[in-house]
Order: structure tokens, then C-alpha cells, then sequence
């Protein structure tokens, strides 16, 4: 058994992350806050987008600006946004969340892409970037994920990143004016080099045809290396 006397992390702090599809950038409203209201759909289109996040609804940039503010102050939230490498736009959002720097674990949340970002590179290489940076620079134990157990979108990437389901947390909190039920999901260090390895495999530029489409899934790729590692 591991001796953690000794053991020491910091918490997660603003960082810039640059991979080959998308950089992340700490969050700075007045280089970002605009952009990233109308990457997630303006008031025409966040509230929908944002559906289970536990929040009220956002009727302007400034409130919704105002949460991530208070959330870095009140929850030390380390809010980044993803910047396409292509186009140079602003795409998305996911925040550290929760850390608890003494037991080495953190969670993964407050996570928003944008249309362009659904179904894309970006959005799997911004948690491959997050995990990395947690496990690799950090040093952290385990790492967390956490949803509206009626979002099935949320609990199936999870999965497809490679979290383990850990369990449902019943009547976990009130959300919008309604019960909320919090699906759990985790990785931890001893489990990162395989799903690091896999991450890398997916998305190097072999792994995509002339159109951009993927020629082996993420889940299929981790899985050999677990086989090859436990042969």
C-alpha cells in the first residue's frame, strides 16, 4: 500500500492548456465573457443548453457573468475557456471544481460547449488536457465527475472518457425548484496511463480520415491497451 504521510498537492490554479484542436485559457471576463455568451447561445439559447446545471436562468451576459465570478470566489472554481485552434473563437467552458487539495482530489464540472464544439475533437481533447494537467502537473489522486442523473448526454461521455460509475446520489440537492438525483463518476492516478495512452491514440492525426471522421472509437482504443497492458 502506497505511504501518503508525506503526500502534498495544490489546489488547481488558473492555467493555459494548448493542445492540437483547442487551447484553454483562464477565464478573464473582459477578454471573454462577450464571446463565450454568444458561443453558448445568448439568451435565446444558454438556458437550454445549461438545463441541469443547478443555476437559475440567465436573462444576460452580466448574470451569467456575475455566477462564474462568484463561483471563483465562493467555491474557488478555476473557470477556463476553450479557444479553437482553428479559427481562433471562443468555443466553450469546464471548471476544477471542488478541490481538496490535502486527499488529492478535484472535480470536473460547470462543463459548456458550444454547437461547435459538440461532436468535434475539441471537446474530447479539452478533458484529455484537464485530466492530464490534474494527474500529470498536479498530481492529484482522483479525479471527479459529477451530473443530473437524468442527463444521459453527460453520462455517457463520462463513460466514453473513460470515468467509472461510482453510484447515484438520491435527493442530493434542489435544482431549479426540483429534486435532483447526482450520478457520480471518477478516475483515478492508477488508472490515468492507460486512459492518458488512449486519449493520445484517438487523437493523433492517424486516428481521423480525409473528412475529419474518427477511424477508431475512443472506448475500442482504450480497451487494447488494457488488454496489451494486462497480457
Amino acid at each position: 500500500m502506497r505511504d501518503l504521510n508525506n503526500y502534498k498537492a495544490a489546489a488547481p490554479a488558473p492555467v493555459t492548456l494548448a493542445g492540437r484542436f483547442v487551447t484553454l485559457e483562464p477565464y478573464d471576463a473582459p477578454a471573454h465573457l462577450a464571446e463565450l455568451w454568444g458561443a453558448l447561445g445568448g439568451a435565446q439559447g444558454i438556458n437550454e443548453l445549461l438545463r441541469y446545471f443547478p443555476n437559475e436562468e440567465y436573462a444576460s451576459s452580466a448574470q451569467f457573468g456575475a455566477w462564474i465570478d462568484h463561483a471563483r470566489v465562493a467555491s474557488s472554481f478555476v473557470t477556463l475557456v476553450a479557444r479553437d485552434n482553428a479559427d481562433g473563437k471562443v468555443v466553450g467552458m469546464a471548471s476544477f471544481m471542488r478541490p481538496d487539495p490535502k486527499n488529492g482530489v478535484v472535480e470536473v464540472g460547470s462543463v459548456a460547449h458550444g454547437a461547435s464544439m459538440k461532436r468535434s475533437p475539441l471537446s474530447t481533447e479539452l478533458h484529455y488536457l484537464m485530466a492530464r494537467h490534474v494527474f500529470e502537473d498536479l498530481g492529484y489522486r482522483r479525479y471527479e465527475w459529477k451530473c443530473h442523473n437524468e442527463n444521459e448526454p453527460s453520462k455517457k461521455t463520462a463513460r466514453r472518457y473513460g470515468f467509472s460509475f461510482e453510484g447515484v446520489f438520491r435527493q442530493h440537492m434542489i435544482s431549479k425548484g426540483s429534486n435532483r438525483d447526482t450520478a457520480w463518476f471518477s478516475m483515478i492516478d492508477s488508472e490515468w496511463p492507460v486512459i492518458g495512452k488512449a486519449f493520445e491514440a484517438w487523437l493523433s492525426p492517424e486516428n481521423f480520415d480525409a473528412d475529419g471522421q474518427q477511424k477508431r472509437r475512443l472506448e475500442d482504443i482504450r480497451a487494447e491497451i488494457s488488454q496489451s497492458v494486462a497480457a
